[in-house]
């Protein structure tokens, strides 16, 4: 089966909120079996809804609304898709009964648009809403399903979780699962990854390859389709086995995970702490561990050394490391990584030094940059890297190659043990 996803509100078009709604139902769709070719986005406007539905139904079997189920004028999603079927809107009982219930608890006054909130498609399934107050639906046409779910993602998400999977398993005609995996590489540029597989993309047909860059990362989807999970899992085992052969140095995760969430696993599961000083990043690789919970539990704190005077007296870098040297230097770096282990006893001293921009410092061109890494009972490294964006991309690029090099450096360390 076939599914289009229309997302309503101009709120949307002009950018005030980013549409999280598509991306999270197509991949409980994925899981279902059905596709899905198209987002659509449209404002709060009936006649451009009418039409953006018309184009839905000569391309797809499941059209699934998010938005435009609340109390005021803008919200016509319901109006217009019963225009549209000449379907009637009738109130449900039990959804206005949750709704009165829902004003009487909080001891505010309800208003009689809030009644509107009630409104069904005649004839339609109800999908509870157990965070909110507007009740989703699905009605079948016998041609085509339609699916009108909130749009607040806290209130869409449980509920398609809740009833819309297993409202769309009914009339789901294909027994074929589609299962996907991310793999995540970084250190690999976009089209230096595609090189090493462009016979495998070439050659794809079940199971798929799609590479995506962003972000200073590259990642690859790889989606399969069969009747059995566990067969498509094992097309998938293959397809990754031949493509860690080629690229499998710079893979260092899958999915949603992230640099840093890997870091903080790794730190967790050998039971390491870390510390940083950071001179060029001004404290965002602290600001980006310390947003990840239980970070507590491997650092406990760093410095921000982004004058010469902090990073003598604070981190005891030496003058005449400094004077010869100077800041943006190997031997800065080092000193600052081992310093900072010394200072917070951890048993890991990260340090990031460079020029950010816009100009050069010490007549070093701007994206030179420094990652010191100290490690209690192996010799200090020092990574040097040139990045070429702007002043935040080079400090955003530098915290993911610190991240990368540190799990490169945690892995080399287990296995030495």
């Amino acid at each position: 089966m076939n599914a289009e996803i229309i997302a309503v509100g101009s709120e949307l078009l002009l950018g005030q909120i980013v549409n999280t709604n598509a991306r999270f139902l197509s991949q409980q769709l994925a899981g279902l079996g059905i596709n899905v070719y198209f987002h659509t986005v449209v404002g709060d406007n009936p006649d451009r809804l009418k039409s953006a539905i018309e184009l839905a139904e000569n391309r797809a079997e499941v059209i699934i609304f998010t938005g435009g189920l609340g109390p005021t004028k803008d919200d016509l999603t319901k109006e217009t898709i019963a225009r549209h079927l000449g379907k009637e809107l009738v109130i449900d009982e039990t959804a206005l009964a949750s709704i009165e219930l829902f004003f009487k608890r909080t001891n505010r006054v309800m208003t009689e648009n809030n009644r509107k909130q009630a409104l069904i498609l005649a004839g339609s399934h109800i999908l509870p809403n157990n965070h909110g107050m507007a009740p989703g639906m699905v009605l079948d046409s016998g041609s085509h399903t339609y699916m009108l779910l909130p749009g607040p993602p806290k209130e869409m998400e449980p509920m398609f979780l809740q009833f819309g999977v297993q409202a769309l398993s009914k009339v789901n005609k294909s027994n074929e699962k589609i299962v996907s995996r991310v793999l995540r590489f970084f250190g690999i540029g976009e089209a230096a990854l595609e090189t090493e597989v462009i016979d495998l993309i070439d050659a794809q047909s079940n199971p798929t390859i799609a590479p995506l860059a962003g972000d200073g990362e590259v990642t690859l989807r790889l989606t399969a389709n069969h009747v059995d999970e566990n067969t498509a899992q094992s097309m998938l085992d293959e397809l990754e086995k031949t493509i860690n052969q080629r690229v499998g140095a710079f893979l260092y995760g899958y999915d949603d995970t992230s640099l840093l969430k890997e870091v903080m696993k790794n730190l967790k599961e050998r039971k390491l702490t870390i510390t940083a000083a950071e001179s060029l990043t001004g404290g965002l690789f602290q600001q980006e561990l310390t947003s990840i919970s239980g970070a507590s539990s491997v650092f406990f704190g760093g410095v921000v050394c982004y004058s010469n005077v902090v990073k003598q007296q604070i981190l005891q870098v030496q003058e005449e490391t400094l004077n010869t040297y100077g800041a943006v230097s190997e031997q800065c770096a080092c000193e600052l990584a081992e310093n900072a282990s010394k200072l917070f006893n951890t048993d890991i001293g990260i340090s990031f030094t460079g020029v950010a921009g816009p100009e050069e410092l010490e007549c070093k061109p701007v994206g030179t940059v420094f990652i010191g890494i100290a490690v209690k009972g192996r010799p200090t490294t020092v990574e040097k890297i040139t990045l070429g964006g702007t002043r935040e991309a080079n400090r955003n690029r530098a915290v993911k190659f610190g991240c990368y090099f540190l799990l490169r450096i945690i892995k080399e360390s287990q296995n030495a043990n």
